[in-house]
């Protein structure tokens, strides 16, 4: 059923022209949707606990814009048409661009690492438009319906993908050996991991992308497809690599560099994330 409900209102979007798609989502994503989801009451939580000295007021709208910003990233994704098409005309910029294309010349892999900020298939689909092979990482939802046409979104912006896991490690290790790119997303909670600190507070954090990096001596590149403010374009932009040294500094040293993101646009960041859990001392 929620599936049900999910593949019609895409359908229903999707026969809307671009612009007016892209914005029906936000609205009902901030409006209807994310309030009873509960998404808008976790953000709130959020928000209070990382910044208790910002006003009720500026919480909530934080909150709002960051489902509105959920609610049109996920139609763009499924804008399989229309969103490359439009990313097609972005150059992204950023020293890492310099060392990206280096990297590729030498046949180097890199991994560009980003979070759940703006919309980060963004990038991806510029990057990809220019020639770059960049393969996906992804963590299969819950509800197996779902997933199996979000793949495919995924997809559709071309570079393979893997699911994570055992058995989508074996190609991506390859892709990577084969000197590809691959895009990695690190900023949700995973049990066990380390713990680090993420604006401000005690956080676990994956640190995969920092140990396939030292593995297989693979460029890591923090990236960010950053919301204009007219709510459709981006800005795509690689910052420098971090410097190999060990996984917990590298993974510190992403975490330092989406906290930087966040603080100067919180409005893109998806507080909806259960990112700080009561499993920590």
């Amino acid at each position: 059923m929620t599936n049900a409900l999910i593949v019609g209102i895409i359908r229903l979007a999707l026969a809307l022209p671009y612009t007016a798609r892209v914005r029906f989502v936000g609205w009902i994503v901030e409006r209807v949707i994310g309030p009873i989801a509960g998404y808008r009451r976790r953000a709130l939580r959020n928000l209070a606990m990382i910044w208790p000295e910002l006003s009720a007021t500026r919480r909530a709208e934080i909150a709002s814009k960051c489902l509105n910003n959920v609610g049109r990233t996920f139609i763009e994704n499924y804008s399989a048409k229309d969103f490359p098409a439009r990313m097609e005309k972005v150059t992204p910029t950023g020293p890492g661009s310099e060392a990206l294309q280096k990297a590729v010349d030498e046949g180097r892999p890199v991994i560009l690492v980003t979070g759940h900020f703006g919309n980060y298939e963004a990038t991806r689909a510029a990057l990809v438009a220019k020639g770059y092979d960049i393969g996906g990482l992804y963590r299969d939802m819950k509800n197996p319906y779902f997933n199996a046409h979000y793949v495919k979104t995924m997809e559709a912006f071309g570079g393979p993908v893997f699911p994570q896991g055992r058995k989508g490690t074996a190609g991506f290790v390859r892709h990577l050996k084969g000197g590809g790119q691959l895009v990695l997303l690190f900023d949700q909670h995973v049990q066990y991991a380390p713990i680090l600190d993420f604006l401000g507070e005690p956080a676990r954090t994956a640190v995969s992308a920092a140990e396939l990096a030292i593995r297989y001596d693979a460029l890591l590149i923090p990236f960010y497809g950053i919301r204009q403010d007219d709510g459709l374009s981006f800005e795509c932009v690689l910052e420098a690599p971090v410097p190999h040294s060990d996984p917990l500094t590298m993974t510190q040293a992403l975490n330092d560099s989406l906290a930087a993101r966040v603080r100067a646009a919180p409005e893109q960041w998806f507080w909806v994330h259960r990112r700080w859990r009561a499993d920590q001392p």
